[in-house]
């Protein structure tokens, strides 16, 4: 027979707010050296095809891969900001409302910035690759794609922007 205390709410609930916020640190750090990832493998894969008919291009289009760099660092500045954020509480106020709600603020400010940093490095990637190959055709284009570019990886700061916000909600009760 199922009771109501066997509900999803009630077994998220029981789940220590410390999980959640190591979780959240990790998914920052994790999914943004993915979107770092993956868009340093779009723009490195035709910056080396371009780079076959222009070999001149090579040098110069490494700002998009550097761009891409840049996201993976925007995951590792907001773990080290939301692993500050962690505090001893005793175990008699492990779930109190205000730990539950600090360990969910840092949850959910990790995934913010993960995924925000995950988008950015595809779009940084992709806007990369049309750089070097449009670049490879008319050199005059780089300056204008890379303005384009600089606004892209715009996302991800506005995803660390965020998850400093939300992290500023994580308060963890006093030892008293």
């Amino acid at each position: 027979m199922v009771t109501s205390s066997s509900s999803w709410s009630q077994a998220l609930v029981q789940i220590s707010p410390y999980t959640f916020s190591a979780v959240g640190i990790a998914i920052s750090i994790g999914v943004s050296v993915l979107g770092a990832a993956w868009g340093i493998y779009i723009t490195g894969s035709s910056l080396i095809g371009a780079a076959i008919k222009a070999p001149r291009i090579t040098s110069k289009n490494l700002i998009s891969v550097i761009f891409c760099e840049a996201v993976a660092i925007y995951g590792v500045i907001v773990a080290i900001i939301l692993q500050t954020k962690l505090e001893s509480v005793p175990s008699s106020r492990m779930h109190d409302p205000e730990s539950m709600r600090a360990g969910y603020a840092i949850f959910a400010s990790g995934i913010i910035v993960g995924f925000a940093n995950l988008v950015c490095g595809l779009c940084v990637g992709i806007i990369g690759s049309s750089c070097a190959l449009s670049d490879a055709q008319n050199s005059s284009l780089f300056v204008k794609i890379l303005v384009i570019e600089i606004f892209g990886s715009a996302l991800g700061l506005f995803g660390v922007i965020v998850g400093i916000i939300m992290s500023a909600q994580a308060t963890w009760p006093t030892k008293a």
